[in-house]
């Protein structure tokens, strides 16, 4: 029985959440040869304060991203 984890940002809507769960079920369904109930996916969802990437929380990393979008919009 595969038992796949997905950590997300929060904010996806539940049609998304679904969305990505029977896609990932159509796939372990063809790599791995077993049947969809046999497939169980967890999704986490996680605060932007709790999510980080290169040391920063997505929260410190999209007001970067803002600040220098701005920036550059202003040259």
């Amino acid at each position: 029985m595969p038992i796949i984890e997905m950590h997300l940002s929060h904010g996806r809507t539940a049609e998304q959440k679904r969305k990505v769960a029977s896609a990932v079920t159509e796939a372990v369904i063809h790599a791995l040869g077993v049947k969809s109930e046999a497939v169980r996916i967890l999704i986490t969802e996680h605060a932007n304060e709790e999510f980080f990437v290169a040391g920063e929380t997505l929260a410190e990393r999209a007001e970067r991203q803002r600040v220098a979008a701005l920036q550059e919009q202003a040259q």
